[in-house]
């Protein structure tokens, strides 16, 4: 059975398109709260789980061991915009595990912000400090130096330090990761499916703190932390990921991932969302994501106007005038 129409967008007086999908809402012992279309189909969860992955970084020892800031933690759980203090940031913290940018391996493209990219250009070619995922990548080689391991393939599946990041995700979403689940992420790193559900689960999990071991809570709520104080440092400026954190602060941890994958975490109410969307929409995975955020985090009123932006967006064109909308469906009211 078809997932439902979740999202339509609107021109002038017409559905012009529909975005199908399926929304999980779990709780920390992994209760289901809400479930919208297939939640038990396997999803690759891409970047949405950067948070997750970069857990060794604080449970190794790697974070204190190279005195890392909490916007350079912040940066090993995003997906940057390849804006300057985002380069400068992962520079740094490849500079103090003794490193320079020759270890990254994450592949180089042009700056998601277009200022940025623009001012690359200028000056030459992008470098993979410039790819959205160098900091994640930087993370890992922090916890390869702290461990004593070689580096050189940090981002293999074999790589002891993949293996601690398969771990961890187990852990979260309580499925057993099989080779066969296996695929290889736009970094190169690995990328493991799950279904909707788990990854719901794993984010109250991670977001309440609950159902881990004592060590790994302590290690969640700092990352937690540190995205949640440092939001630009997790997307940038003007990004759907940073502008929910600043609204929401330590109430809401979001992060999305490609592909129409969006997930998070509100650790008040000890719930987690997760997102796909069929057709791999980005911007409809947020507006869902959006509307599943004012469902269920209590919202001043406020609140609630600066949310409708993201619930409602307008669509503009390229003279500034407002032409249509997207709209989030009754299915998820």
């Amino acid at each position: 059975m078809a997932n439902p129409v979740l999202v339509e967008v609107i021109r002038g007086p017409l559905v012009e398109s529909r975005h199908r999908g399926a929304v999980a809402v779990s709780d920390a012992e992994g209760n289901t709260v809400l479930a919208i279309g297939d939640v038990t189909t396997l999803i690759f969860p891409r970047s949405a789980v950067k948070a997750l992955q970069a857990l060794p970084l604080i449970e190794q020892g790697a974070a204190e061991r190279f005195g890392l800031a909490e916007e350079e933690l912040a940066l090993a759980c995003a997906s940057h915009s390849g804006e300057a203090a985002h380069v400068a940031g992962v520079e740094r913290m490849l500079a103090k595990a003794g490193l320079d940018p020759s270890a990254l391996r994450c592949g180089a493209h042009w700056p998601i912000a277009q200022p940025a990219a623009a001012a690359v250009a200028r000056s030459g070619v992008p470098s993979p400090l410039h790819n959205n995922c160098s900091g994640k990548h930087a993370g890992f080689l922090c916890v390869a130096r702290a461990m004593g391991l070689d580096h050189a393939e940090y981002w293999r599946a074999e790589h002891p330090v993949q293996r601690l990041v398969r771990a961890v995700l187990e852990d979260f979403t309580g499925a057993a990761l099989g080779e066969t689940l296996c695929a290889i992420d736009g970094c190169s790193v690995p990328t493991w499916a799950v279904p909707l559900h788990n990854l719901a689960h794993a984010f109250a999990k991670f977001g309440a703190s609950r159902g881990i071991s004592t060590e790994r809570a302590r290690a969640a709520a700092r990352l937690r932390q540190a995205c949640v104080r440092q939001p630009w440092y997790v997307a940038g400026t003007g990004r759907f990921c940073t502008e929910i954190m600043q609204l929401f602060a330590e109430r809401a941890l979001v992060k999305t991932g490609a592909e129409g994958v969006s997930c998070a975490a509100l650790p008040h109410e000890g719930l987690g969302i997760a997102v796909k969307c069929d057709d791999g929409a980005s911007r409809a995975a947020q507006a869902i994501t959006a509307a599943a955020i004012a469902r269920f985090l209590p919202l001043a009123a406020s609140e609630r106007a600066g949310l409708e932006r993201f619930v409602q967006p307008s669509l503009r064109n390229w003279n500034g005038f407002e032409i249509g909308q997207i709209r989030i469906t009754d299915a998820l009211r």
